[in-house]
């Protein structure tokens, strides 16, 4: 029984693993719409609404990432 808690502990630490790429994805979402604004200031608004929306979309994958290691810590452990 003991292999098993640790196997489902590393499955959660794999399923957090999700935010730091999710970290990474929105900070060159961010860095392009800051160099994308600058090239193109009068875009501003199109670049932000676009940028918001992928940061939202991205940010998702990481809240089901947290939800599964939660599910697999407190359910299954």
């Amino acid at each position: 029984m003991e292999i098993t808690k640790g196997l489902i502990a590393i499955a959660a630490a794999i399923a957090v693993f999700t935010g730091f790429s999710t970290g990474f994805g929105e900070g060159k979402v961010g860095a392009q719409a800051v160099e994308s604004v600058g090239r193109n200031p009068e875009a501003i608004d199109k670049i932000r609404t676009i940028m918001i929306l992928g940061d939202a979309i991205s940010e998702t994958c990481a809240i089901y990432g947290l939800l599964i290691s939660i599910i697999l810590i407190f359910v299954f452990a």
